[in-house]
């Protein structure tokens, strides 16, 4: 038989092996046997027809709990801003952590570190501005709740290697929501008021690296950067 013949031939038997066997009202005949046992020699034996008939099904998450769905607390169904209602929470001791960094440069690190700038005393008098910062979050960041703060702390530490200063800020409360903004706003104006003090020496400080380091308190628990 030509090649044409056998490439015929097994198109014609690709098309029909699929579907059920060669029978003519319930009886077998000699030729469509025949014609089937050629088939399986070319394809191999027949699979069952219920894996033929079945169709694949791919196994999907049906479990609605398992995706934790995001939304954005301080915008309500139709989009506008809206403050938290925290009526419904409990008090509990929340205290949050935050950092920040002011690159200052050889030259005003030189001069903040010897006390020598016109303003006064640079790292105390931003301090004292962390912690005014801190107990005015409320009045600089509309939908943040106003807080009674239990404690306040803000220290800042000269670090020679990138001539930079370096600010820490502690807040803590026992209350319905958590302080990280008082953190966050501890150290920012912290930063901003180092650069107050010293910009009259240069224009080229850099206030950055604002970051919530841990947090602990409330439904969410406790929470550590890099952890």
């Amino acid at each position: 038989m030509s090649i044409y013949g056998t490439v015929y031939r097994k198109r014609i038997a690709a098309s029909l092996f699929s579907q059920k066997r060669f029978i003519k009202n319930g009886v077998n005949y000699p030729a469509i046997d025949e014609l089937n046992k050629e088939l399986e020699t070319i394809f191999g034996e027949r699979p069952p027809s219920s894996s033929l008939n079945s169709t694949p099904t791919i196994e999907t998450e049906s479990n609605p709990d398992s995706v934790q769905k995001l939304h954005l607390t301080h915008v309500d169904s139709t989009g506008q801003a809206k403050m938290v209602d925290i009526s419904h929470k409990g008090d509990t001791k929340r205290v949050a952590i935050a950092t920040c960094r002011v690159l200052l440069g050889p030259k005003v690190f030189s001069l903040v570190a010897s006390n020598q700038i016109a303003k006064g005393d640079v790292l105390n008098v931003a301090k004292l501005a962390g912690i005014m910062g801190a107990k005015n979050t409320s009045s600089l960041i509309p939908l943040c709740h106003n807080i009674v703060l239990s404690n306040v702390r803000v220290d800042l530490k000269l670090n020679e290697k990138d001539h930079s200063v370096e600010i820490e800020g502690e807040v803590g409360t026992t209350g319905q929501t958590g302080v990280e903004m008082e953190a966050l706003t501890a150290v920012s104006v912290a930063g901003l008021t180092v650069y107050d003090m010293c910009k009259a020496a240069s224009k080229d400080i850099c206030v950055t690296d604002i970051c919530l380091q841990q947090k602990s308190g409330g439904k969410s628990g406790s929470w550590s950067r890099g952890k």
